[in-house]
């Protein structure tokens, strides 16, 4: 998978270790397993598409 575009602004957040383990469950059902904030930018896509 590309990197991000270069105009993108890094984050940096903390979450919880049952936050974490439920964004790892859902990387695990996706196809290509993503990596973790590669998850959390399709969840935050996805959350806006709605």
């Amino acid at each position: 998978m590309a990197p991000p575009k270069k105009d993108n602004i890094p984050l940096t957040l903390r979450v919880s270790q049952e936050l974490l383990k439920k964004i790892d469950a859902l990387r695990r059902n996706e196809e290509d397993i993503p990596t973790r904030p590669e998850m959390i930018r399709r969840i935050l896509e996805q959350h806006f598409e709605q």
